[in-house]
């Protein structure tokens, strides 16, 4: 099975996006899902991440990424079948394969919550400036486990900058400072925000009393290394319960 066949599979058809969306997503770099996951399954998604994060305790995240003021968590696909999501949502599946032209595999699935006065990021992209522009090597998926708000710590956007070679630090004496042309990506729990990962982004200042959560689907192509080595890390029994489909999408088999 090959990815185009993987993707078929997982339901994505060429109108799982409509042209307006598809548009949408080349000029302004994201594109908004609602209601992906139910709100059961988003209750399920936060209580295997609280046990998760009990059970590793400082160890958390080591597997990617530690970050200061957040809790994060990885290697999801492995530690519960529920995290599967995230190789099986169609519209999700689609944005992605419309941005890195249907050639794509997980990187690498993590879990962050920004803690309550924390989780300010420098305005950055995921990868450096492109050989060819326009093809990008990389898309991020954002999967709201919390409502997203102005106020805690939500991800911010400077549509368009996919489209440019700049980065942040070359045009913004401090890209930690707002930047007159981002904004904020609200929503509610359940959504899911595709945004192409060359798009200058960044998580804001948490100003509630709460944790902010998300999940991070990265995606890149094929030919590239992934975030997280998903072969290496793959467990048996994710590798059984997943579809043919799952382990092509998240790059363990096939073409």
């Amino acid at each position: 099975m090959n990815v185009q066949e993987a993707l078929e599979a997982a339901g994505v058809r060429p109108d799982t996006l409509s042209p307006e969306e598809k548009a949408f997503l080349d000029s302004e770099g994201y594109l908004p899902l609602r209601g992906v996951l139910s709100m059961e399954e988003v209750e399920t998604i936060r209580a295997e991440l609280a046990r998760m994060m009990e059970e590793e305790g400082e160890n958390a995240g080591k597997e990617v990424h530690q970050e200061a003021g957040t809790e994060r968590l990885s290697d999801l696909v492995n530690k519960a079948p529920v995290f599967s999501v995230a190789l099986n949502r169609p519209r999700v599946l689609a944005g992605i394969a419309h941005v890195l032209q249907y050639d794509l595999k997980l990187s690498s699935l993590n879990a962050r919550a920004a803690l309550p006065g924390q989780g300010l990021q420098a305005l950055h992209a995921d990868w450096g400036r492109l050989e060819t522009p326009g093809e990008y090597q990389v898309c991020n998926s954002i999967w709201l486990l919390d409502d997203f708000t102005l106020q805690n710590g939500a991800t911010r956007v400077v549509p368009g900058t996919h489209l440019q070679q700049a980065m942040p630090k070359d045009v913004l004496s401090d890209p930690r400072e707002s930047c007159p042309q981002e904004i904020i990506l609200t929503g509610s729990a359940g959504d899911v925000v595709i945004f192409n990962a060359h798009v200058w982004h960044g998580g804001t200042l948490n100003r509630t009393e709460h944790p902010r959560r998300a999940m991070h689907g990265y995606f890149t192509r094929r030919s590239r290394p992934q975030q997280l080595d998903q072969v290496r890390y793959l467990r048996p029994e994710t590798a059984q319960r997943l579809s043919q489909a799952e382990r092509v999408i998240l790059g363990v088999e096939g073409g």
